[in-house]
């Protein structure tokens, strides 16, 4: 109570109580300070080299190579996860590419004027080839959104989600195996040795779908309109590629244009040996120039944007 100016109560000031000054803490070392002058400065946007860079996104790669058990693992668990509570489980993966290859092996026969026997073998390739390839592209647009709480929580490599996303899919295509074996074993068709050739044309696809799960996971990260252009350019590529309908129904002028399509050729240095064709040299140097220059421009902008994912998601 504050009485004729003066506090009631208050002690003299002879016997006040004095507080000593509080004293500045210690600064403790603090990495990425600059000096510049007297007292450091903290660099908001660190001027990290391009080679700095490279090396942080190949020690990315190298780390998620080491966890492939666990990659493994996940994408076998969204195969059975998929599929949890069905009767037949993935068993109606096989099921279904079956129904839909008899049926439209019958009506694009009938439509296309050519011999069943010749032609169903090509429709049946095309067709869980395709799948693969198109379902590959499209799951490659989310493999990071939809991951969106494992990389905001733990600090994993990002090429895990890219394996994941891969083994995944490559699983569908094993189910889907049985179909193609069926059709040849029906047809009495044997591609001999020539088939073998086929297996570097799948690495080539392996390491594609890692390229395009960085290249459009970090696009469509930052950009949410990319999926359905890419959407809309697979249905594109489906119908101006020799898919449904076989490259020799062209005439020989358009046939030699086919090779600038990078659907056809992509597809066709796995399918052309599996049917007992071996690919041209045109078509095995159009597929690796479209890969590499895939591979070339993923790993750019992951070397780039590999720091900024995180929060673009």
């Amino acid at each position: 109570m504050r009485r004729d100016g003066e506090w009631a109560n208050a002690p003299d000031m002879e016997g006040s109580i004095s507080i000593p000054p509080l004293e500045a803490p210690e600064r403790a070392p603090v990495q990425g300070l600059v000096k510049s002058g007297p007292e450091p400065v903290l660099e908001l946007r660190p001027n990290r080299s391009f080679a700095l860079r490279s090396s942080l996104a190949a020690e990315d790669l190298r780390a998620g190579l080491k966890l492939w058990r666990l990659i493994w693992m996940l994408g076998w668990l969204d195969i059975r996860l998929r599929y949890r509570g069905s009767v037949l489980g993935p068993g109606w993966l096989t099921l279904s590419t079956a129904i839909m290859i008899a049926a439209l092996g019958f009506l694009y026969s009938q439509l296309f004027h050519t011999n069943l026997h010749a032609y169903l073998p090509f429709l049946a390739l095309s067709m869980v080839l395709w799948n693969f390839l198109s379902t590959l592209v499209s799951e490659a647009c989310t493999c990071f959104l939809q991951a969106e709480g494992t990389i905001r929580s733990i600090r994993m490599p990002f090429f895990l989600h890219a394996g994941r996303m891969l083994v995944r899919n490559v699983l569908v295509l094993a189910h889907n195996i049985p179909v193609i074996v069926a059709v040849f074993l029906l047809l009495s068709i044997y591609p001999g040795a020539t088939a073998f050739i086929a297996v570097p044309g799948f690495a080539l696809w392996l390491v594609d779908g890692i390229a395009i799960a960085y290249l459009l996971g970090i696009f469509c990260a930052r950009f949410r309109d990319v999926p359905p252009i890419v959407a809309s350019v697979m249905q594109i590529g489906f119908f101006v590629s020799p898919i449904i309908w076989e490259p020799t129904t062209l005439s020989a002028k358009w046939q030699h244009l086919l090779p600038i399509n990078p659907f056809f050729t992509l597809l066709e240095v796995v399918r052309g040996p599996l049917l007992g064709n071996a690919p041209s040299l045109a078509v095995w140097a159009s597929a690796a120039g479209y890969s590499l220059a895939i591979m070339l421009i993923a790993w750019l902008l992951f070397v780039r944007t590999r720091h900024r994912v995180a929060f673009w998601i």
